[in-house]
C-alpha cells in the first residue's frame, strides 16, 4: 500500500469519527434539551427528605411530579418554602456533577429545598380540628384518614391532630398537612409565625404561586414504584359557603405544635 493509500484511509477514517462525535453532541444537546423543557413545563422528580409523610413516602423516595393541573383537597404536592418553614440548616453545595443532574431532571441530595405535604384545606374551606370524634372536618365534612395516617409497627395509628386549630384559607393558599402528623412541622405549626409583610401565621399558608405541582407517583425504589391516588374521603367535601377571604381567619390566635 503506498503512503498517499494509507493517508487517505487516516483521513477518511478521521473524517468518519468527526462525524459521530457531531451526530453525538447533536443527540446529546438534543436530549437536554427536551429533558429541561419537559422539566420547566411538565414534571420533575424530587427526593423525599424527611419522615413527615409516612408512612405514604418514605425518606429517599423519588417522586415525581407534574406541572400541568393544580393540586386539589387530598393530593400530595411539592412547593417552595412559603416562609421559613425549614429554618436556617446548613445545606450541602452542589458539585458540578449535581448541577448537570439537576439541569437534565434529576434530582440530588443537594437540590433546592422543598416541601412535600398533603392539601388538607383549598381558598375559602374552614378546616377544624376536632370534632367530637377526634376527626378533622372541612366545611362541616369530617375525613376519614386512616387510609394515609401514619400506622406504627404495632398498628396504631397517629391522631388527626394534637392540635386543635379552626381556621378558614384565604384565597390564592393552601392549607397543608404531613401524613405522619407527629413528625410534622406543617400548617398547624406555623399559625402563630410573625411574618414580614402580612399579620401573624400569614405563613401558615402555601401560596399558590409556591407550588411546584402534585405528586403522581413513586419512581424509585423500584420495589416501591407506584401511582399516587386521592383518597375518597376528599371527594364528599362540600364547597365553602362563602368567598375565600383575603386574610386567613385562625381561631385561637396562639396555635402552636
Amino acid at each position: 500500500m503506498s503512503s498517499d493509500t494509507a493517508t487517505r484511509q487516516r483521513r477518511s477514517g478521521l473524517g468518519r469519527f468527526g462525524v459521530f462525535v457531531r451526530e453525538l453532541l447533536i443527540v446529546v444537546v438534543g436530549a437536554l434539551l427536551v429533558s429541561s423543557l419537559l422539566r420547566a413545563f411538565v414534571g420533575q422528580m424530587f427526593i423525599i427528605p424527611s419522615e413527615s409523610m409516612e408512612n405514604t413516602l418514605l425518606v429517599g423516595d423519588r417522586v415525581v411530579v407534574q406541572k400541568i393541573s393544580d393540586g386539589q383537597r387530598g393530593d400530595v404536592i411539592v412547593f417552595e418554602d412559603p416562609g421559613n418553614w425549614l429554618g436556617s440548616g446548613d445545606r450541602a453545595d452542589p458539585t458540578p456533577v449535581d448541577r448537570v443532574l439537576e439541569f437534565v431532571g434529576f434530582p440530588t441530595a443537594s437540590s433546592p429545598e422543598h416541601l412535600i405535604k398533603r392539601v388538607i384545606g383549598t381558598p375559602g374551606d374552614r378546616v377544624v380540628c376536632c370534632d367530637i370524634e377526634g376527626r378533622i372536618t372541612v366545611n362541616g365534612d369530617p375525613l376519614d384518614e386512616t387510609s394515609y395516617l401514619y400506622t406504627d409497627p404495632d398498628g396504631v395509628q397517629v391522631a388527626p391532630s394534637d392540635v386543635a386549630f379552626d381556621i378558614t384559607v384565604p384565597a390564592e393558599r393552601l392549607f397543608v398537612m404531613g401524613d405522619h402528623r407527629d413528625l410534622s412541622a406543617d400548617s398547624r405549626c406555623h399559625l402563630s409565625d410573625l411574618s414580614l409583610g402580612g399579620p401573624p401565621g400569614a405563613v401558615a399558608f402555601v401560596g399558590l404561586d409556591k407550588v411546584v405541582g402534585p405528586a403522581f407517583a413513586i419512581a424509585a425504589p423500584l420495589k416501591r414504584a407506584t401511582v399516587l391516588h386521592r383518597p375518597d374521603t376528599f371527594a364528599s367535601v362540600p364547597a365553602p359557603n362563602e368567598p375565600a377571604p383575603d386574610q386567613a381567619v385562625i381561631k385561637p390566635k396562639d396555635v402552636t405544635c
